[in-house]
């Protein structure tokens, strides 16, 4: 490896591209995985959330801020001497849109949040076998998945299905826009439904019950594209002839980010929350309750995910005008273990398999005129914490006891007292993460393993180490155990 004219930096350099479901962020890592000093460059994203349960965004809008925040990373690249040799990306899960022939948005960006199709996931329920598809795709028959929102969108009355020459995420229509070509990677591909995770195949049962070919799929191939397109050439020439890996999951990237691998579990908590553990599986294990998506050909990545993480928290802060975030830290960290007595279901967004596909369904009961802006937060984070345990029981229950718990993410980065929630509602230690970037970091190790710089991705080292040990009150974990196990009182309903 060539050390670089760049103070602490060490060649070769990869620029990622991040789009998570609240903003696109693109960045630089070096050969040895850590990151150009510096803020990287973001665009928010806009969703449009309506009565039914449908999240969207405008197609155009969200390839645009990719656009712009590569923009930017390559502004800031080319002003610290940064010589590009590769370009990795990170896309979220369950993403969904249309492109016609002309390559022209036929369909907003469904999310993977948008409920829609949840009659439509009843019927692929009454028509095949779950237990069979969850075990060859790692999915659920759910409305979280493209499967079954390309069987509701087929019953539209517009002809949407027809009309849509190519289906795929963000990250498959962001290369068609760039290359030419609609590329997807095993990892993007496992979080549709419609994949075969053990053939790495597309999936014969699912394809003809979603109603579409593989030729209105994008081309399935972890290979990296070269030769941008004649505009985006000559706007970013560094980057024209280097490799573009295919998006991968965020999930994946973010468990390798953060060294989430064997008996390490990982969670992320940033606008969803996510339990999960990578694993060097080339013949995936799928449990039941979990579902199993693919990072590469070589690894897996399972878990249990929730719909509900810092999106709740935004809600409350816009919702009860709370007080500034520093003053909440104080307020929040002031108060005892579900004192407030209310029980939350802190459901805003339609929740992830295997609960059941349905409309968001939140609720608040307990409150008195006592109650305050402060409680009611609170026990919403509490309420939260309780199905981040929930998660943590399933992914042990199947793996065995994790030797460690390690934390990342935008939400508890933000909120010391949501982590300290947290730590005391899981009963042990909590490694927090000193990355806030964990997806992009572990896009880059990964570009970097299939350069031939790393020899394996996941047993990197951190430079920055690996943050902080926040360890457990025990009188708070009991009070929090209580609460569990009578399931309905105190700080909600876990799992609910």
């Amino acid at each position: 490896m060539k050390t670089s004219s760049l103070p602490g930096g060490v060649e070769p350099w990869v620029l990622c591209v991040d789009a998570g479901s609240s903003s696109v962020r693109a960045w630089w890592y070096d050969g040895a995985g850590d990151p150009l000093p510096g803020e990287p460059a973001r665009l928010p994203c806009a969703w449009t959330v309506t009565p039914d349960g449908g999240l969207t965004a405008d197609l155009e809008a969200m390839l645009d801020a990719a656009l712009q925040a590569i923009d930017g990373a390559v502004a800031a690249g080319r002003a610290a001497g940064v010589r590009p040799a590769a370009v990795a990306m990170a896309v979220f899960w369950h993403g969904l849109a249309g492109l016609g022939a002309d390559g022209s948005a036929v369909t907003p960006l469904y999310g993977w949040g948008d409920a829609r199709a949840a009659i439509a996931a009843d019927q692929l329920r009454e028509r095949l076998d779950e237990g069979q598809v969850h075990a060859r795709t790692g999915c659920f028959l759910h409305s979280l998945y493209p499967a079954a929102k390309l069987v509701w969108l087929g019953a539209a009355p517009d002809d949407t299905l027809p009309r849509a020459a190519v289906w795929g995420s963000l990250g498959e229509l962001l290369t068609l826009r760039l290359f030419g070509e609609a590329r997807t990677s095993l990892s993007m591909a496992s979080g549709t439904g419609l994949l075969d995770i053990h053939r790495r195949a597309w999936d014969g049962e699912m394809l003809d019950a979603a109603g579409i070919g593989t030729d209105n799929l994008p081309v399935l191939s972890d290979e990296p594209l070269r030769g941008l397109r004649a505009p985006f050439a000559a706007r970013w020439p560094e980057l024209a002839n280097v490799p573009w890996f295919p998006a991968l999951g965020d999930g994946a990237c973010a468990s390798l980010g953060m060294r989430a691998s064997g008996a390490r579990v990982g969670m992320t908590v940033g606008t969803s929350a996510a339990v999960r553990v990578l694993r060097a599986d080339a013949e995936p294990v799928v449990p039941p309750g979990l579902w199993c998506y693919r990072l590469d050909e070589r690894r897996t990545v399972c878990g249990r995910a929730l719909s509900n993480g810092g999106n709740g928290y935004d809600w409350l802060r816009r919702t009860l005008a709370l007080p500034s975030a520093d003053e909440m830290e104080a307020l929040l960290g002031a108060m005892e273990p579900a004192a407030h007595r209310l029980t939350v279901v802190p459901r805003l967004v339609a929740e992830r398999p295997p609960e059941p596909a349905g409309p968001p369904t939140a609720s608040l009961a307990g409150m008195t005129l006592a109650t305050g802006p402060v409680e009611i937060a609170r026990a919403w984070l509490e309420a939260e914490a309780f199905a981040m345990a929930d998660a943590l029981d399933a992914v042990e229950a199947a793996f065995g006891p994790a030797e460690e718990v390690v934390a990342g993410g935008g939400a508890l980065h933000a909120s010391p007292a949501w982590a300290r929630i947290v730590a005391d509602v899981f009963g042990r230690p909590l490694r927090l993460s000193t990355d806030p970037e964990t997806t992009m970091r572990g896009a880059a190790l990964l570009a970097l393993e299939r350069m031939g710089v790393l020899n394996d991705a996941a047993a990197y080292a951190p430079s920055a180490g690996d943050g902080d040990r926040l360890e457990p009150d025990a009188t708070a974990h009991e009070i929090y155990r209580n609460v569990r196990s009578a399931g309905a009182s105190g700080a909600g309903i876990p799992g609910a």
